[in-house]
């Protein structure tokens, strides 16, 4: 077997930030790191992993593995990461056998930790407007955790799926306006936004609740919708921090019971 030459360049797994707790008290916090990589195979674009960057090698390999691009090892001659473009570049012995034919057909998951659509997405974050006058109280927070605890869902009965909820931003309370779960976090957000639109709801006095983690994806679909406060009762990834920053939105984290972190947006949080 001809093992190919491999670049070694992991990246660091988490980063340090501040946080502001249920007390106001700030709490030097780990987060995950997420970054986009590129695969590219003899030139030729395939898709963009979103990834921690703990094995990018690996995770070139195996994808192209998993998606049946190559058949074994000894195809690929090189897999080279360089994360100041964000990409991986794979060589291979003899081309891919019937890529053109296989990239066509490809399906490619929205579920965890996996996108397509990150340069798109990208190219519209500036775009963005966030209702600069939106507010958020603590108390409301603590109604929509309330809410979200006692309703009812396919997670409590059978687990393995993640939910999403959009809830709305008032003084006397939060009230969950629709609940979505699926396999994949992103499939539930993507069925609330359809919703939005066909409903004809506005984002701009609604809260956004998930399951998951708070990723850039994540951030930027919650962004596109128009609601300024995204909610999670996980934790978030550098990625989706520094975005969630860049576009003015409020993010709190590890949100159970009576306690949460405030990552972003302290300004639009009245404790």
């Amino acid at each position: 077997m001809h093992k190919p030459l491999l670049s070694s360049a992991s990246r660091p797994l988490t980063f340090t930030i501040d946080a502001l707790n249920e007390r106001g008290e700030t709490v030097p916090t780990p987060i995950a790191g997420e970054h986009p990589l590129t695969l590219y195979v003899d030139k030729r674009e395939i898709v963009t992993l979103m990834t921690l960057g703990a094995a990018p090698e690996a995770l070139a390999v195996g994808y192209l593995r998993n998606q049946r691009l190559v058949r074994s090892l000894d195809e690929i001659a090189a897999v080279q990461v360089d994360w100041e473009a964000d990409a991986v570049a794979v060589t291979t012995r003899g081309g891919l056998r019937d890529a053109d034919e296989r990239l066509e057909k490809r399906t490619v998951t929205t579920g965890c930790g996996q996108g397509t659509v990150f340069g798109d997405l990208m190219a519209e974050i500036d775009e963005i407007r966030l209702p600069a006058a939106a507010q958020l109280s603590e108390a409301t927070l603590h109604g929509l955790l309330d809410a979200v605890r006692l309703h009812e869902s396919i997670y409590k009965q059978a687990g393995a799926v993640h939910g999403c909820a959009l809830a709305s931003n008032a003084p006397d309370g939060s009230e969950i306006l629709l609940f979505v779960e699926d396999v994949g976090r992103h499939n539930a957000v993507d069925a609330i936004a359809g919703r939005m639109w066909l409903d004809g709801l506005d984002g701009g006095d609604k809260i956004f609740y998930t399951t998951g983690r708070l990723t850039s994806e994540m951030v930027i679909k919650t962004a596109q919708m128009g609601i300024p406060f995204l909610v999670s009762r996980s934790g978030l990834t550098q990625m989706g921090w520094e975005l969630a920053r860049r576009v003015g939105m409020t993010m709190i984290g590890r949100a159970q019971g009576k306690h949460y972190l405030l990552f972003t947006g302290a300004e639009r949080f009245a404790r």
